[in-house]
């Protein structure tokens, strides 16, 4: 069992004096990392579950990464790319449209960035001035992203907020409306045109609606297929863009290079980032050309497109390609969701299982599927005093995003460890 050393006790207290508003679930104090392993500033080594909130999918300390980027900076570290030419993100961004479809794309550093930059452009193509998001989904921080956001009350009070009204996801473990799945008819997706268009918000003023694919810190909940396809011709039908936030769910995480791919459907815009950098900050919109056709000076910034960026992100790409990671991360979940499977018949504390790919949820509960929030945390804390790295979602989600390149026998390991704190966590 892990003890926490004098290093990271001194670590600790120096960054409790001087860092703000951050939120730690347990006391790790990371000094390196390889693969699906991170070693703390003591010596101690954790098997990697949650890939640093779904960004290390290519692994840590990847040697194609490292390189592209050393050998960038060997060259030149930062150009103004806003105001200069440079190759990098050119190449950047070609790939990222060969591998997406889509014709253009706005790089910058981070996942609330190309949120805001999405919601930007359609607001600017559409010259509308309001959207809906949904119920439990998070887009980021920032005070755009922030008033798509609502998965937690701390993150928005005190703060203004875009006109954005938000209804309810396919949350089919706890459906809202109270039906089931499939006779419901996908209402929870109706009640758009049926609540909001009517009583609320005209769909002459709507803009977009801002959806994840499979939502992440809400709760890592997986929604049937016509959901989306439902979304999708509610957006067609009144001239609405459709924006995917693919910031945790894209770079292969399900397998498909964009989680949407999953439900037959194409949004109009797409919001990128974790991933798709390699560890590197990167943040990218895209869409077509005939969305994306905003003129000089609409938008800009100073770092995005930035050099380091733009080689580890295009090494990290072809790296993704080449070692197929996007079928390695199908393989390994049907694995872990078997395995998962198996201990919900054995454990009544697990109420749910759900995922795609490497992408995967399981919801703690209690009598009459009454989130286990208490429980979910200490399994959560003592799962790092083993050596297994976790982290939680929604209101008593654990989610299980390792890297996509990690190893059966870590699978295994970590695995293990995490159903001997649940059997302890379920008496």
């Amino acid at each position: 069992m892990r003890k926490l050393g004098s290093k990271s006790r001194n670590i600790i207290e120096r960054d409790h004096k001087v860092m703000g508003a951050l939120t730690r679930p347990y006391e790790l104090v990371v000094d390196r990392a390889e693969g699906s392993t991170i070693f703390d500033v003591d010596g101690n080594s954790y098997i990697d579950f949650a890939s640093s909130v779904s960004v290390m999918n290519v692994g840590y300390h990847n040697r194609e990464v490292r390189e592209a980027v050393c050998a960038q900076i060997q060259k030149m570290v930062h150009c103004g790319f806003s105001d200069y030419y440079a190759e990098p993100p050119v190449k950047l961004s070609e790939k990222l449209c060969r591998m997406s479809g889509y014709e253009k794309v706005f790089l910058s550093n981070s996942g609330a960035e190309s949120v805001e930059a999405a919601m930007k452009l359609a607001f600017w193509y559409t010259k509308r001035n309001s959207m809906v998001a949904f119920y439990r989904g998070f887009h980021g921080r920032t005070l755009g992203a922030l008033s798509l956001t609502s998965s937690k009350l701390v993150h928005k009070e005190h703060f203004p907020s875009f006109r954005v009204l938000h209804s309810h996801y396919a949350y089919c473990y706890r459906c809202p409306l109270n039906l089931e799945y499939p006779d419901c008819g996908i209402s929870c997706a109706k009640e758009i045109e049926k609540t909001i268009f009517k009583r609320e918000l005209s769909p002459k003023d709507t803009a977009a609606i801002v959806v994840e694919p499979i939502m992440g810190e809400g709760g890592f909940i997986v929604p049937p297929t016509e959901f989306h396809q439902e979304l999708r011709r509610i957006c067609d039908e009144n001239g609405i863009l459709m924006i995917a936030d693919e910031v945790q769910s894209g770079g292969f995480r399900t397998g498909k290079f964009m989680a949407m791919e999953n439900f037959g459907v194409r949004a109009d815009i797409v919001a990128m980032s974790k991933s798709i950098g390699g560890g590197v900050p990167l943040g990218a919109t895209l869409s077509s050309s005939e969305i994306m056709s905003w003129h000089s000076g609409v938008h800009a910034n100073t770092f995005g497109g930035n050099l380091l960026a733009a080689a580890g992100g295009l090494a990290t790409l072809e790296f993704m390609e080449q070692e197929k990671l996007g079928e390695k991360a199908v393989e390994k979940g049907v694995y872990i969701m078997k395995r998962l499977e198996e201990m919900k018949e054995k454990y009544p504390i697990i109420g749910d299982v759900r995922g795609i790919g490497l992408m995967i949820g399981i919801e703690l509960v209690g009598k009459d599927r009454v989130p286990a929030t208490e429980k979910r945390n200490n399994v959560v804390n003592r799962a790092i005093e083993e050596g297994l790295i976790l982290l939680p979602a929604g209101d008593s989600v654990i989610r299980f995003v390792p890297p996509l390149v990690i190893s059966r026998e870590e699978i295994d390991k970590g695995l293990g460890i995490f159903e001997g704190v649940l059997k302890i966590t379920n008496r």
